[in-house]
């Protein structure tokens, strides 16, 4: 599994410790390679700034271990780098004031996108993770094959930059989610359901074309679930569940600090789970699954369209979301709809805690998150005995997926930054 998906910002321990598995060591480092300890020597007093914000070079000794001659020397390459800045003298315990230092965070740019069917989202951040830029741009109906969304992304970040006046050069790392099955070592899209310009696209190549920084490629809904790590909800929790209903659904699945893929990459796909008594066809890879198009977006259109028209309700809506907004407001039309995708996802979240027993589920997309289909999911929920786990809303929301680029990016850059 790569490790590249596991986001560690914001809770890396540091001392003189290497990471072994996403868990910090706090065993020396014994290899004889001088460049490789000088590297991690680096990397670790880098990680040691970012923590604490500033520090001097006595404070960096006594917090890694390392030898005052060795942090100089190391203080040193990485001020002749443009790595670190000098801030003023610190407090004094008697004697001199110590010099402070701290991580020059604007050294470079990390930026995570979002692509969905019809627009994309895209997030700019220094290398301490603070928010630049986000925008959301919609993609005409010309523009939204691979090479295409590729071009509009490269002029947006451009612009998006030069407003901010950073080089274009300064781009470090991009990730790039996608709503689609993704093989994520080769960078390739599998599929995306319903889009017959999405089917083994190979973008990772493509976005090399054009973007001359670290890329990655990730599903859309493995990226939420690092997001919500990252930043949200989840910060503290080691196995979770990222759960997305909208116009698709489907699962990010976090387990013992990492992403799970699964073998050829549909880990989590849980869209084309069956459905008991309703459906018993074979999932297809290039279409939706039958879980996600009955509770999915256009499900919930097709059953309101349906329904209402039969009960006489005049109400016409255009988008799922309005109808669990009628829901909330006490039309028993759109209660029963939602009341019905309520208990089909309680089963979906009963049997994904039967099976990898999470402590916690994040229920994300503009649908899963909505109260009308979250409360009565959850109090559903409250009569299971075996299994339980806790049921909260993404506190990222529509920025879940960007916040997941992000920290992957981040942790390519934390670990090759003393190469650039």
């Amino acid at each position: 599994m790569d490790q590249l998906l596991l986001p560690y910002v914001g809770r890396t321990e540091v001392s003189s410790k290497i990471e072994q598995g996403g868990v910090m060591s706090k065993s020396r480092l014994l290899i004889g390679n001088p460049a490789l300890m000088r590297q991690t020597n680096a990397r670790t007093i880098l990680m040691l700034l970012k923590k604490l914000g500033h520090s001097s070079r006595a404070d960096i000794a006594r917090e890694t271990g390392m030898s005052a001659p060795t942090v100089a020397n190391v203080v040193s390459d990485l001020n002749d780098m443009g790595l670190i800045e000098w801030i003023g003298e610190g407090a004094s315990s008697g004697g001199r004031r110590p010099d402070n230092l701290r991580f020059k965070a604007d050294y470079g740019y990390l930026a995570g996108v979002d692509i969905a069917a019809d627009s994309f989202r895209v997030l700019l951040t220094d290398l301490n993770g603070t928010l630049l830029e986000e925008q959301y741009e919609p993609l005409a109906k010309e523009a939204r094959n691979p090479s295409a969304v590729i071009e509009v992304l490269r002029v947006s970040l451009k612009e998006l930059m030069q407003r901010r006046g950073l080089p274009w050069k300064k781009l470090l790392a991009m990730t790039v989610g996608v709503a689609g099955i993704t093989n994520v070592r080769d960078g390739i899209v599998i599929s995306v359901s319903g889009s017959d310009t999405w089917r083994d696209v190979p973008l990772l190549e493509l976005l090399k074309e054009q973007f001359s920084c670290a890329l990655f490629v990730e599903n859309d809904t493995n990226l939420a679930a690092i997001g919500e790590h990252f930043r949200g909800i989840a910060q503290s929790e080691e196995s979770f569940i990222f759960v997305t209903v909208g116009a698709g659904v489907g699962a990010g699945i976090f387990v013992n600090g990492r992403i799970v893929h699964g073998s050829s990459w549909s880990a989590g796909e849980i869209g084309y789970l069956r459905i008991p008594n309703i459906a018993s066809m074979q999932p297809s890879l290039y279409e939706f699954g039958r879980l996600e198009q009955v509770l999915g977006a256009p499900g919930i259109l097709r059953s309101w369209n349906a329904v209402s028209h039969k009960a006489g309700v005049p109400s016409k809506v255009r988008k799922a979301s309005s109808v669990l907004d009628l829901a909330l407001e006490g039309n028993s039309v759109a209660q029963k709809i939602v009341h019905q995708r309520a208990r089909l996802l309680k089963d979906v979240v009963l049997n994904l805690s039967l099976t990898l027993n999470p402590s916690l589920f994040v229920f994300g997309g503009d649908l899963g998150a909505h109260p009308a289909l979250l409360e009565p999911t959850v109090e559903m929920l409250r009569k299971s005995e075996v299994a339980v786990a806790r049921v909260l809303p993404s506190s990222l929301g529509s920025s879940a997926v960007v916040w997941g680029a992000i920290a992957v990016a981040m942790r390519d850059a934390e670990q090759n930054l003393y190469r650039y």
